[in-house]
C-alpha cells in the first residue's frame, strides 16, 4: 500500500458521485465514488470494504481531463478529480441515502 494513505483509509474516498449515469449502476450493483487522485485500486478497494462493511468484487477506475473555465477575463481550471466505479459481491449494498 502506497505511503499516502497509511492508516486513514478514510481520506481515499472523498464522496459518493450521484449523476444519471451513476443512478443506474445502481440497479448492477456498481457504486461511483470520487477519491483521491493518488489512490491505488487496492487502496480504494480496502476503503470501500473498510467503511462500508462490504465486499468488493472489482474496480474501476478513470482519470478525467481537467476542465478549464473562465470568470469574467479570468481564466483557470477546476480541481483534479479521480473517479473510482466499484463493484460489490451479490447481496451487499450501500445505503447511500439512508431512512430519516
Amino acid at each position: 500500500m502506497a505511503e499516502h494513505f497509511k492508516g486513514r483509509l478514510a481520506d481515499v474516498i472523498r464522496r459518493p458521485l450521484i449523476t444519471e449515469k451513476a443512478t443506474r449502476g445502481l440497479e448492477e450493483n456498481l457504486y461511483t465514488f470520487e477519491v483521491d487522485p493518488r489512490a491505488a485500486k487496492p487502496e480504494i478497494k480496502a476503503a470501500v470494504e473498510h467503511l462500508f462493511d462490504v465486499r468488493v468484487v472489482g474496480v474501476s477506475t478513470l482519470n478525467p481531463p481537467r476542465k478549464t473555465r473562465r470568470v469574467g477575463r479570468f481564466s483557470g481550471r477546476r480541481s483534479q478529480v479521480k473517479k473510482a466505479v466499484v463493484r460489490l459481491a451479490k447481496g451487499c449494498s450501500i445505503e447511500l441515502f439512508p431512512q430519516s
